[in-house]
Parts: structure tokens; C-alpha cells; sequence
């Protein structure tokens, strides 16, 4: 798999028009809608359902332009993190994090000075961020990552966590998910994208349930920045308890639609289903319910061959990192049953230790390869 900074940076790339086409009747958009399902045996045991919405356009995720471009030129800066997580690293407690994450200073010598220099690079950026995000977060503390379980796991390449990222902590008063999920989308997403329905609703209605959590990402690029707004919901210790998995179960709801942000067009690629599963074991999947696509491979990548059609694409089907993949093709919506599959030795019917970031959305970047991995091979209708 393509490593995450490569691939955000092609991700940017790509976003230079909003309506890149790969074909005459096929376009991308810069806005994505995943929905995604962790089922993580091998680090945190956990369950975890997210809606995620990105764009690399900062007007559909509203960044003022001047800070969007003086993070991304600081070449220290490597994210800025909001989160309501309740741990978001070791030290924080019930407290929401603002967290602006930079690349450790090699001049730096010993621990009181590496902190240090990571406080000065995010300093002059917080009271400007504090006001865009209607927030008041003071300093708490200085954290410096040192563990890559996770990246590892998830075959990331540490840009919200891991060796060689410094986390400079802000908190404020915790704010209950739903509350908080309602205003920060207020303030990045536009009326039309609010409007159209699709996964934002079903995040919006994710962030009454108990266990959710919500954040904002900004990744910086090249030439643009990664914008990420993500609602998602843990599921503690119910990895190992999976035999059938069912994407919207978990998600809450008995079907998804697409956002009618896209029905201007065929823009199959910008709603996406996941499923990852991590195992110290090999699992099998198998008595999948719905369509199974038909795929050659390209790259190294297993690809649809016929993006228009509904269905599944696993790559693999086996091991000890499943990862799956559900596209639309000309379709608008998916019920939950033709969504499920069982892992284990079932007769088929058809055709990743705990993280010092407290997975503070670690996986956060995984999110773009759910998408862009389809983006980048070159498809044709």
C-alpha cells in the first residue's frame, strides 16, 4: 500500500479542479463521504464506526485562507487536531484538546528543549485558530509521540502520531459530542453540503450516541491542505465478539445515501465504504450479502473493472488486514443487509497495544486511503 504522505499528496494534486474527469461521463470532486468500520483485534480490541467528510477545497470545508496557507507553509507544522476524545493524550482528562502537531526540531537537545521548541512553532497559531473555532483553549503540556504501534498496524506513516511528532496540547471545558459536532460543522461546512443529506446526516445522528466522539483535522499538502471532519463512535471490547459484520448496524442507521452534493453528475468515487479488519491471526471473510464487483489489478491494487456497478472490492479477502471497500457505482443508497458479511469458515453465499495518542484518531489518515486509492488508478468507465 501506498504510504499516506504520498498519497495525500497526490490527493492534493488531484483536487487542483473540483470536478476532475477520468472519463467523459465520470468526475471526481475534492469533497469525500466515508463511512468507515474498524474492527481492531490486534491493538485496542475495540470496535469503531466514523463518518468522515474531507476536501482539500477550502470552500467546502471553510478555512479562513490565510491561516490554511501560513500552517501549510510552516514546513514544522504537520496537523492541527480538535478533538473531544476524552483522552486525547496521556495526561488530559475530560477536557476537549486542541492539538497543533509539529516535527521535532534536530537542533533541539534533551527533553526541556524539544518541548520547548515545539511550543514556540505552534504559539503564534493558537489565538488565531481559537477564534475561527469559537473556542478558548489554554496550554496544557507538551507531547512528545514515541510509539508506532498504530501507524504500523494500520500502515500509516505517522502524520497525527508516531516517532519524530511532537504534540503541543491546548484544552478547554469538554463539550458533549452532539453540541459540539453541531457547531464546529456549522462553522466548516456550507449550507448546501449540510443540505444534502448522505453521510452528514447520518454523522449527525451518530453524535447523540453515547460512546461518540468528534474531530477536525488539518493535514497540510503541498499545495493545499487535507481537511477532515470526523463523528465517531468506539464500541470497547467488542473486536473479539464480531462473527457477522454489519457496517450499518454499527453506523446506526438501516441505509446510507449519497450526499446530493454529487447528483449533478457521476461521481462514483466520492462515496465510500470501509471495512478494516486487524488480526494477530489470519480471518477469512466470507457469506457476503451483497455484490461482489468484478476487479483486475492494477499497481499492486485490486480495481474495479466497472465502476458503474454496486458492489464490493476486498484487497484481500484474507489474512491478518482485511481490508474492504463499497462503491455506489450509479446507485444512491445501500440498506444495511446487502451491506453484511461473516468472518470465519462460513460456506460463502456469493462470488490493527494501546497508542500513546490514545488513537487520537490515529487512524485518521487511513480515512484518505479509503478514497483516493480508487483515485489514483487511473480508472475508466
Amino acid at each position: 500500500m501506498h504510504k499516506v504522505l504520498g498519497i495525500l499528496f497526490l490527493i492534493g494534486f488531484i483536487g487542483v479542479s473540483t470536478n476532475f474527469a477520468y472519463s467523459q461521463d465520470m468526475g471526481l470532486a475534492t469533497f469525500q463521504e466515508t463511512a468507515q468500520v474498524i474492527v481492531d483485534r490486534s491493538i485496542s480490541q475495540n470496535v469503531t464506526a466514523s463518518i468522515t467528510l474531507q476536501s482539500t477545497s477550502i470552500q467546502e470545508i471553510r478555512i479562513p485562507a490565510e491561516l490554511e496557507q501560513k500552517l501549510r507553509e510552516d514546513k514544522m507544522i504537520k496537523a492541527v487536531i480538535i478533538t473531544n476524545q476524552e483522552q486525547c493524550v496521556l495526561g488530559v482528562f475530560d477536557e476537549s484538546c486542541i492539538m497543533i502537531n509539529v516535527v521535532r526540531d534536530p537542533d533541539a537537545k534533551g527533553i526541556i528543549e524539544i518541548q520547548d521548541a515545539a511550543r514556540q512553532v505552534a504559539m503564534p497559531y493558537i489565538d488565531e485558530i481559537n477564534r475561527v473555532f469559537d473556542t478558548d483553549a489554554k496550554p496544557h503540556s507538551v507531547f512528545v509521540h514515541s510509539d508506532d504501534a498504530s501507524n504500523e498496524a494500520f500502515e500509516t506513516s505517522g502524520v497525527i502520531s508516531g516517532r519524530g511528532v511532537i504534540s503541543v496540547v491546548y484544552t478547554m471545558p469538554r463539550e458533549s459530542t452532539d453540541s459540539m459536532y453541531e457547531k464546529i460543522s456549522a462553522i466548516l461546512i456550507p449550507k448546501i453540503i449540510r443540505d444534502g443529506g448522505g453521510f452528514y446526516d447520518v454523522a449527525k445522528n451518530l453524535s447523540f450516541e453515547e460512546n461518540s466522539k468528534m474531530t477536525f483535522s488539518l493535514i497540510p499538502l503541498e499545495s493545499k491542505s487535507l481537511l477532515q471532519l470526523k463523528l465517531s463512535v468506539d464500541y470497547p471490547n467488542e473486536a473479539n465478539n464480531i462473527s457477522e459484520v454489519s457496517p450499518l448496524d454499527l453506523l446506526k442507521t438501516d441505509k446510507i445515501n449519497r450526499s446530493d452534493y454529487f447528483s449533478a453528475g457521476f461521481y462514483p468515487l466520492n462515496s465510500i465504504i470501509q471495512v478494516v479488519i486487524l488480526s494477530p491471526e489470519d480471518e477469512t471473510i466470507s457469506n457476503i450479502r451483497g455484490n461482489i464487483i468484478s476487479t483486475q489489478v492494477v499497481d499492486g491494487e485490486m480495481i474495479p473493472t466497472d465502476i458503474t456497478k454496486p458492489g464490493w472490492v476486498f484487497d484481500p479477502q484474507e489474512g491478518q488486514r482485511i481490508q474492504g471497500k463499497y462503491i455506489f457505482g450509479q446507485e444512491t443508497t445501500i440498506s444495511k443487509d446487502k451491506l453484511k458479511f461473516s468472518l470465519g469458515d462460513v460456506q460463502p453465499s456469493s462470488i490493527e497495544s494501546f497508542d500513546e495518542s490514545i488513537i487520537v484518531v490515529a487512524i485518521i489518515s487511513i480515512v484518505a486511503i479509503a478514497a483516493a486509492l480508487f483515485y489514483l488508478k487511473g480508472y475508466r468507465k
